[in-house]
Formats: C-alpha cells, sequence, structure tokens
C-alpha cells in the first residue's frame, strides 16, 4: 500500500485558450440549467394559480353541480405554488454555490479575471439572480393570496 499525498486542487488548471472557453462553455451552461429552473418554476406557480381561479370560477357558475371536494383544486394549486417557490429556492442555493466555485482562485487564470494584460475583467455576477429573485416574491405573494382567499 503506498500512501500517496493527495494534491491540494481538484484538477489541473492549465491557462490556454481551450481552457478559456471550456470555462466559458461551463458558465454558459449554468446560465442555461438557471433559466429552465426558472421556466419550470414559473410554469408551477402559474398552474397552480390558474388551476385555483379556475375552479373558484367554475363552482360560483349557475347549474354546476357542486363537487365532492370543493377544496382539493385550492389545495392541488397550493401544492404547485409551493413546489415552484421551493424549486427556485433550490435552484438559487445550487446557483450561488457553483458560480462560487468557478470564480474561486483555483480558475480566476482561465476565467478572464483581471484587467491586466490586455484581459477584460468579467462580471462574476449575472442578472438571472434579480429575476428569480423577482419569481419567487410572485410565487411567495400567490401562495398567499390563495391561502388567505384574497383573489
Amino acid at each position: 500500500m503506498s500512501t500517496t499525498a493527495e494534491p491540494s486542487n481538484r484538477f489541473e488548471v492549465r491557462v490556454t485558450s481551450d481552457s478559456h472557453f471550456g470555462w466559458i462553455r461551463t458558465r454558459l451552461a449554468l446560465e442555461r440549467t438557471i433559466m429552465a429552473w426558472m421556466r419550470t418554476s414559473v410554469s408551477l406557480i402559474g398552474f397552480g394559480f390558474t388551476i385555483v381561479q379556475f375552479f373558484q370560477r367554475l363552482n360560483s357558475m349557475e347549474g354546476i353541480a357542486p363537487a365532492l371536494r370543493p377544496q382539493a383544486p385550492r389545495h392541488l394549486g397550493l401544492a404547485m405554488i409551493a413546489c415552484g417557490v421551493l424549486g427556485l429556492l433550490v435552484s438559487a442555493w445550487q446557483y450561488r454555490r457553483i458560480v462560487q466555485y468557478l470564480w474561486s482562485d483555483q480558475f480566476k487564470s482561465i476565467a478572464g479575471v483581471g484587467g491586466s494584460h490586455g484581459m477584460p475583467l468579467i462580471v462574476s455576477q449575472s442578472p438571472v439572480m434579480v429575476v428569480m429573485l423577482a419569481v419567487m416574491a410572485i410565487g411567495v405573494f400567490a401562495f398567499f393570496a390563495v391561502l388567505f382567499r384574497m383573489v
């Protein structure tokens, strides 16, 4: 059994154009992933709210037989809205962790950070987090609006 020391870095980072463009592809893939999470969450929030509204209007129409479980659509809508908001929370946490990893000291040399040697200074934050927080606030509002029957 040999005792070899573990390297301090997980990967060997070489400053080449291939590794720089690989870093950029990884960053863009992360952006696409977070936007897919947002689309899914917006759909869940929207469908949940729509289900509640549709069946609420349906129950108030004349000539429609009363539902066996009149609260079931409300519970389903609340569950869908909650899943959408929870999906946003999980994806925001995952996104922040991976962005911090990509901007760690280990990868700064291939990320294009610094502004020296003619390299542009790349911004490490994305506007996607602002949009995600806005969608999260809308989802929380929709959840409490349905929960307390404000709509």
